[in-house]
């Protein structure tokens, strides 16, 4: 049997480059959802559709920031449509993007019609396993009865035929990345995975007009600059946004609040009112990370750095220029702050 040798973030750095950008002022980080589409997001990051990180507060703040938010779709279709009804109060008075995430089976198509009498157009099929005939009947489906009038994100995917497939089943977007997840378990469950840096690179390269968007184990700015120049349009993020001020639920006492995977038993015991069959997740606890906002600028900042290390004014130019280079894992300790005085 011949074994695969595959990358993940800390394998690798990337090459710092002459530079003759003055000011982190000058990178541009624009990206688009699909070039069919000609809106323009100033923020090449989705919050992720999971029910302790993207609701009705945490989508019109991604919007106002310039990305992008996924409602998610583990509640009735009628308290979906709320969430989308309160954006919407917001979205007709700031022009602003938004997107819903649904399933593959079930009401699937009846919640992408209801959803979309509320002005959604921007639709996530959210499925662990996304390279799956459910996956293409579903694309298929919507295809016929929106058209192009309508962006059809799908996944999750690991490989490069699961990116043409899925691209050639009608995919707008690509969410790539299996179980890299810190709150997922997939691989320790099932042994099945690929790192998500490899996904990307092998995607990436696969896919002739979908975008990718990179979704499990970025932990930093430094991993979602190494995602981009991997060949990723978008990063998603779960844990970096867990515990702001515009996720979902309630802080405790101790100053934390909920992070679950949802193929968790906790999530799936909340959302399906029974006991799960299979687990591939876990549940934990976040403390308060203060507001969106200032968060997500840092992040940003630090994208912008990376691009600047390149000497690369936008997310295209930094594609063709990016070097990468394996580390040792002496490289990798290296790299962490290692003062034996700091705190």
């Amino acid at each position: 049997m011949k074994i695969k040798e595959c990358v993940c973030f800390d394998d690798v750095l990337l090459e710092p480059q002459v530079s003759d950008i003055t000011s982190r002022d000058e990178i541009d980080l624009t990206t688009k959802l699909h070039g069919r589409f000609g809106f323009d997001y100033k923020l090449p990051i989705i919050s992720s559709p999971m029910n302790t990180v993207t609701e009705a507060e945490m989508a019109i703040e991604m919007s106002r920031l310039g990305g992008l938010g996924i409602v998610h779709r583990y509640n009735s279709i009628d308290e979906q449509v709320t969430m989308v009804k309160e954006i919407t109060k917001v979205a007709s008075q700031n022009s602003e993007s938004f997107g819903c995430a649904i399933g593959s089976v079930g009401d699937y198509l009846e919640r992408a019609k209801e959803l979309n009498k509320h002005g959604v157009d921007v639709f996530c099929i959210d499925v662990a396993h996304g390279h799956h005939s459910l996956t293409e009947r579903a694309l298929k489906t919507l295809r016929d009865y929106f058209g192009n009038q309508a962006v059809l994100i799908a996944g999750n995917i690991a490989t490069a035929q699961a990116a043409y497939d899925l691209e050639k089943w009608g995919a707008d977007a690509l969410r790539v990345g299996v179980g890299g997840g810190s709150v997922c378990s997939t691989r320790v469950a099932t042994g099945h995975g690929i790192p998500t840096l490899q996904s990307i690179i092998d995607c990436a390269e696969a896919t002739k007009h979908a975008t990718i968007i990179a979704d499990g184990g970025i932990r930093n700015s430094g991993d979602a600059v190494k995602a981009l120049a991997a060949g990723a349009d978008w990063i998603m993020l779960g844990s970096v946004l867990a515990g702001t001020s515009e996720s979902p639920g309630c802080f405790d006492a101790a100053g934390t609040k909920p992070y679950i995977g949802m193929a968790s038993a906790t999530a799936q015991q909340e959302w399906r009112k029974s006991e799960p069959g299979y687990v591939e997740g876990v549940a934990s606890r976040v403390h308060a990370k203060g507001h969106i906002a200032g968060h997500l600028s840092r992040f940003a900042a630090g994208i912008r750095s990376g691009l600047s290390y390149s000497g690369a004014r936008n997310l295209r130019e930094f594609r063709t220029k990016a070097v990468f280079v394996k580390q040792s894992q002496a490289g990798l300790r290296e790299s962490h702050p290692h003062h034996p005085g700091m705190r």
